[in-house]
């Protein structure tokens, strides 16, 4: 290395400490075995992360989050700003990929028993994470401001109002009033590019320090096979690893991107009725399709109620999983696990459903 390079670098790292950021790297070791793969998926979460922030700053110097400018902006974005339609593009897809990772990780978490002691309030924060990502999607999808859009948004927060006693009170703190209006505009924009980026980025802290505390959750069945687990690590081995994975996600992305561009219909109107047939965005759909299936009243609930509460006491029970599954290993580890197959397959049941109906 020459002279000055090297004096620039030995400068940075006495004023930063980042060689001792490196070794600690470099000691850090990942567990080697046929379930491996399933490691990639959180660094693949943030740097669809990172993607949705740096492509959210660029498009929020050209948005203006009201009623009579939001749509115009988004068009301006997509026709005036030098490849603003693809910016636009990368950003939503790339928070269509985050969403589906989110719930990929999730779902090996779940099968893997990634869960269990001591481990429990990681899986809290994952939980956390999980129900943050899913909230960006709500809240950006308003943000363009179009028919669709609007629509969505309107049997999205109405929902909740099916809840006893909060029901009501939780549709009007969401839409800002009775109704969708540009006060709902407005708050969703700053949940989307304030509240919310601040929350994910202080639960993805605890989150990381958990895992580096914690390490890596070895499955149960690779825990008892005697022979000793090959270890890799970190950096450069896994690192780069992961750098090629992510270098895939980029190019698939930028692809779709390309090839299948966002889309924007027509300026939302609050005075036209709600179009036929208006479904939510794809990671929505088993939520929406099962709410369908429930009739008007069951015994002397609204059927909608009951149906809100079963899925309240469902959330309430995985959130707190790893305090109920005390026994991982034997006969509730391997009913949690069948239960997980059933509810995944459910999942992509409702939704290709929800998609064709």
């Amino acid at each position: 290395m020459d002279k000055s390079l090297k004096k620039i670098r030995d400068w940075f790292y006495d004023r930063t400490g980042f060689d001792e950021f490196l070794a600690f790297l470099k000691k850090k070791e990942v567990p080697c075995h046929s379930y491996t793969i399933w490691y990639y998926m959180g660094g693949a979460i943030l740097i669809l992360f990172l993607f949705q922030c740096i492509t959210g700053i660029m498009l929020l110097l050209y948005y203006k989050p009201t009623i009579e400018t939001a749509h115009k902006s988004v068009i301006g974005i997509m026709n005036d700003v030098p490849l603003g339609w693809i910016i636009r593009s990368f950003h939503r897809w790339s928070a269509y990929f985050m969403i589906a990772f989110v719930f990929i990780h999730l779902f090996s978490t779940l099968i893997l028993k990634a869960y269990r002691k001591p481990r429990e309030v990681t899986w809290i924060t994952g939980c956390l994470l999980f129900i943050t990502t899913l909230a960006f999607g709500f809240t950006g999808y308003l943000l363009p401001w179009d028919e669709l859009s609007l629509a969505a948004t309107k049997v999205g927060t109405d929902i909740p109002r099916s809840i006893p006693i909060v029901g009501e009170w939780i549709t009007k703190l969401l839409r800002g009033g009775d109704d969708v209006t540009g006060d709902t505009l407005t708050r969703f924009f700053a949940l989307h590019v304030c509240v919310l980026p601040l929350f994910i980025l202080a639960i993805l802290g605890i989150h990381f320090i958990l895992i580096q505390k914690h390490g890596m959750s070895i499955p149960i069945s690779i825990q008892r096979k005697k022979n000793s687990l090959r270890k890799i690590p970190f950096y450069p081995n896994f690192f780069y690893r992961e750098l090629i994975f992510w270098m895939l996600i980029f190019g698939i992305v930028i692809t779709l991107s390309l090839l299948f561009p966002a889309t924007l219909g027509k300026e939302a109107d609050l005075m036209a009725p709600t179009p036929k047939g208006v479904k939510p965005e794809w990671y929505f759909l088993f939520f929406f399709q099962t709410l369908k299936l429930f009739p008007s009243r069951i015994l002397f609930i609204p059927g909608d109620t009951f149906a809100i509460l079963l899925i309240l006491i469902f959330g309430i029970i995985f959130f707190l999983l790893p305090f109920i599954d005390r026994k991982p290993h034997g006969r509730s580890g391997k009913i949690i696990t069948y239960l997980t197959y059933v509810f995944l397959i459910y999942v992509i049941i409702m939704t290709i459903w929800g998609y064709l109906s």
